[in-house]
């Protein structure tokens, strides 16, 4: 199924939220594959080497193709399955979360656990943030200097970015556009440019925009 659009978390983040003396710390992660959250993990473990639990669950892909949990020790059901719900609830994709448990001494029992889980990966997936990402065509566009400023008011306006700009002979820059617009960019820059302009499509990503 082709996805023109998916939410992320924006950046790492660590939280810590204590529960009857056990504290629970979250790192929340953006990542691109299970490779990368596989090392991100290990990295975890071995700064928290000392923990009583270590537990984590993470998706990757556009549909959630790879959903991974893992209790670490606590009762099954208990650790890393609440915390993959709290991922999917937030209808994020390609994210990390550990959630390290040093023990207070003071029993949660299941129903305790599950909460104490699931609140420290909430409270780190907003210390994160939430950033929608939409699949883009990218473009370089060749210009003159004295067309520049009008491309830029004009692109503004339809909320196209602009995220290189070369200033040489003339001026190259590269514009990115949601797949999913009606805009026509190459008839649009024609357009501004009188025929001008040089461009073309040099291929396509997944770019943060405001929410």
């Amino acid at each position: 199924m082709c996805v023109d659009e998916f939410f992320t978390v924006a950046r790492q983040s660590e939280s810590l939220y204590e529960c009857k003396k056990s504290k629970f710390i979250s790192n929340v992660f953006p990542v691109e594959n299970a490779d990368e959250a596989e090392h991100l993990l290990e990295m975890v473990r071995k700064k928290h080497w000392n923990a009583t639990h270590n537990v984590y669950a993470y998706t990757t892909g556009l549909n959630n193709e790879i959903q991974r949990f893992s209790d670490d020790g606590e009762p099954s059901g208990t650790a890393g399955r609440p915390v993959l719900e709290v991922i999917k609830a937030n209808n994020l994709r390609n994210v990390l979360i550990v959630v390290t448990r040093y023990f207070g001494g003071i029993l949660l029992g299941a129903g305790g656990l599950v909460r104490a889980y699931s609140e420290s990966a909430a409270r780190g997936i907003k210390n994160s943030g939430i950033i929608r990402k939409v699949n883009c065509n990218i473009y370089e566009i060749v210009i003159n200097y004295d067309i520049l400023g009008k491309l830029q008011w004009e692109f503004e306006q339809r909320n196209i970015k602009i995220f290189d700009t070369d200033y040489a002979e003339n001026v190259k820059i590269k514009a990115c556009i949601p797949k999913s617009s009606i805009c026509d960019l190459e008839k649009l820059v024609l357009n501004i440019t009188s025929g001008t302009a040089q461009m073309q499509l040099t291929g396509s990503c997944f770019i943060a925009v405001d929410m």
